[in-house]
């Protein structure tokens, strides 16, 4: 027996493919899997820009909650959108180089009645890598009007660091 025989097209009709295999709408299980396919990337894309990144995870899909990050000689500033939320619902913390955004956003209401709601609530966790040494002591995190305001001071080491580089024509 050689190999030839155990693939079931290359038997009779030489190196021929059956057209199942080469049209996908003709194979039921071809066609199923690019409908489940679409189905989760409809799902996931209705989320946010998709699964999990660097910029971190959450309930509400990557990217929550939407940031500003502003990097001067001097500071960073990182600036993240929280509607609806209290001071006390969100926790910050830096380690090791890494900013983290932490929080919950909870239901205010037990409405059973509830027929349709766009609201979403749920815990989020966002991951910023900062790049600099900062000092820690001075670091400085205001919460006003539903936007978080972290202010991350480099170190000296930090600002030295930099160096301008010439752009030539």
């Amino acid at each position: 027996m050689s190999v030839r025989d155990l693939i079931p097209w290359g038997r009779n009709n030489g190196n021929q493919v059956p057209s199942v295999f080469r049209d996908g709408e003709r194979d039921p299980f071809l066609s199923l899997q690019r409908e489940v396919n679409r189905l989760f990337d409809d799902v996931f894309r209705g989320f946010g820009s998709g699964l999990p990144s660097l910029g971190g995870v959450s309930a509400f899909g990557d990217g929550w909650p939407s940031v500003e990050i502003s990097d001067n000689e001097k500071e960073i500033k990182v600036a993240a959108e929280v509607p609806g939320l209290d001071e006390k619902d969100i926790e910050v913390l830096l380690d090791d180089g890494v900013l983290t955004l932490k929080g919950e956003k909870r239901s205010e209401t037990e409405d059973k009645e509830r027929q349709f709601s766009e609201r979403i609530y749920g815990r989020f966790e966002r991951r910023i890598p900062l790049g600099y040494e900062i000092e820690e002591d001075k670091i400085d995190a205001r919460f006003k009007n539903g936007v978080l305001t972290v202010m991350l001071p480099k170190t000296a080491k930090a600002q030295s660091q930099a160096k301008r580089i010439e752009i030539k024509s």
